[in-house]
């Protein structure tokens, strides 16, 4: 049992530091200037982000193809396939040239990367998930598969962990120009460990047992969908566990990334390391709440965690906010931004705004200062109520400057980041809570004959399309409203449909936890 669960879940981590090595780079800013057109920051940052969502969008593509295949060949070969893939797809992320040496070729071949690279997740997490479940004897198996769970965060911090080693090792400008393809290359190594412990493993008995007495489903996928019941187990599995649990572990890990790194100015460097050692103590969280579902059942710790996910969030995030600038965040209370005029729009992916006011509101959301828009016949900006005469981005950061804003990138103190890291450990217990016991949850949800597929496509459909698009949705509102905290509105709205089905519909058969 010690052996499935190592080669499983390093195997998790492993994929996961694949696809999030991505998201990682693409946080600071990295993948955006290096791959995609334009010299708009703010449209390259969007556009990078928006890489990492189609990743995530071809995730239950893969689902389907290899959750059929699960069902069919077997839970061990399958898997051994979906993390080839990834291995191969990353490694080639970090040896496309830039689009300043091939143009548009080289967003274009990132793209089919990422569409390779969300394939193979979305065979993996089933594969791997559904195997440990297999192999755990009965009233362990919330316990057993947690480290599943705990292996996708893992995966997070193993990305973070080597991009600061390897940063450490070199001078900034050799990072800056070629150093950061490293942690790409090096998934490699990572692919050949992953396939020597998993070539050590034999089929999952559950499987053997079904292929022996030829009871194999012989098309999963359709079989999903017309299995007596099964549309409705689908639809809460997809809209109560897979949508909910994402938004918020996606908001504890590159949400929190974003927003130290972006609007609060917090050093780059500082904040990978600030995010990765808060989710690092907070893996603990995912393997307490799938042990202890093995007691309580499943939903009870899904649904308290959704409950104060949605009367925590804003204020975990004020005080992450407030610990990591408080002198940017004094000087938003005490002298707002206001931008006037009498149709201000503003288009994050235009390369030229339409208008004065827009190009305000540009220059603003660049610089990562909060600001509100109020209707005049003319065009004007004001910080802390006094006129801004010249309004070019050198007299912006000049009445900035005068009002107190700090717009040099900080360090926080160690008190303060004392703080910010309980409140990202705060965060990981909500992921813990309601991701800890879902790879159980979602096998004893649906039978044997095609549990691969049908936890799969729900899985990954909800995790592929609610959290893949997150970074990119939230960053979006972020740039269009000027408030840093406004992105979180998608997390609290996803969170609150998630709530309501599972406290509604998801119903629990206690002997499957010990069956």
């Amino acid at each position: 049992m010690r052996l499935v669960i190592t080669a499983s879940s390093l195997g998790t981590v492993f994929e996961w530091y694949d696809f999030f090595i991505y998201g990682t780079l693409a946080a600071s800013g990295i993948i955006g200037k290096t791959f995609f057109p334009g010299g708009n920051e703010v449209i390259q940052t969007l556009l990078a982000w928006a890489g990492f969502a189609i990743g995530f969008g071809f995730r239950p593509l893969g689902a389907v193809l290899f959750g059929y295949l699960g069902d069919r060949l077997g839970r061990k070969y399958t898997f051994l396939i979906t993390i080839t893939i990834m291995g191969l797809a990353t490694a080639g992320v970090g040896l496309v040239p830039s689009v300043a040496a091939i143009g548009l070729a080289a967003p274009v071949i990132i793209i089919l990367l990422r569409v390779a690279q969300g394939l193979a997740l979305g065979g993996e997490y089933g594969g791997a998930a559904v195997y440990v479940a297999e192999h755990a004897p009965p009233g362990k198996r919330g316990h057993h598969t947690s480290f599943i769970q705990a292996s996708v965060a893992g995966g997070f911090v193993l990305s973070l962990a080597v991009v600061l080693i390897t940063k450490a090792l070199m001078p900034t400008a050799m990072w800056d120009a070629w150093g950061w393809r490293i942690p790409f290359v090096f998934s490699l190594l990572l692919l050949a460990v992953s396939l020597w412990m998993r070539m050590k493993l034999s089929e999952s008995p559950v499987f053997a047992k079904m292929k022996a007495e030829g009871e194999t489903a012989a098309n999963p996928f359709k079989e999903s969908f017309t299995y007596p019941g099964n549309w409705k187990r689908l639809l809460v599995a997809l809209f109560g566990i897979a949508a909910g649990l994402t938004v918020i572990w996606y908001t504890a890990m590159f949400s929190v990334l974003s927003f130290l790194s972006g609007p609060m100015r917090v050093d780059p460097t500082t904040a990978q390391i600030m995010t990765g050692i808060g989710a690092l103590f907070g893996l603990f969280w995912f393997v307490f709440f799938g042990k202890l579902s093995d007691r309580v059942g499943r939903k009870p710790p899904i649904v308290i965690g959704y409950a104060v996910t949605l009367a925590a969030l804003f204020p975990l995030f004020w005080v992450i906010g407030s610990s990591a600038n408080p002198h940017l965040a004094r000087a938003a209370e005490r002298a707002p931004v206001v931008v006037s005029g009498p149709d201000c729009r503003y288009d994050p992916f235009a390369s030229a705004q339409s208008d004065a006011c827009g190009r305000l509101l540009d220059e603003l959301s660049k610089k990562g200062i909060a600001f509100s828009t109020v209707r005049t016949p003319a065009v004007s900006v004001t910080v802390g109520g006094v006129p801004v005469e010249d309004t070019s981005s050198e007299g912006l950061d000049a009445a900035l400057t005068d009002a107190g804003y700090s717009l040099d990138r900080v360090v926080p103190s160690p008190g303060n980041i004392a703080i910010i890291l309980l409140a990202i450990i705060m965060l990981s217990a909500l992921a813990g809570a309601t991701y800890g016991p879902v790879a159980a949850l979602l096998t004893e949800m649906f039978p044997a004959r095609i549990r691969y597929s049908s936890m799969s496509i729900p899985y990954h459909i909800g995790t592929g399309y609610f959290g893949g698009f997150l970074p990119f949705i939230s960053q979006y509102i972020v740039a269009r409203t000027g408030d840093p905290y406004a992105g979180l509105w998608y997390t609290m709205g996803v969170v609150a449909l998630a709530f309501v089905v599972t406290l509604v519909w998801l119903k629990e058969d206690p002997k499957a936890r010990t069956t």
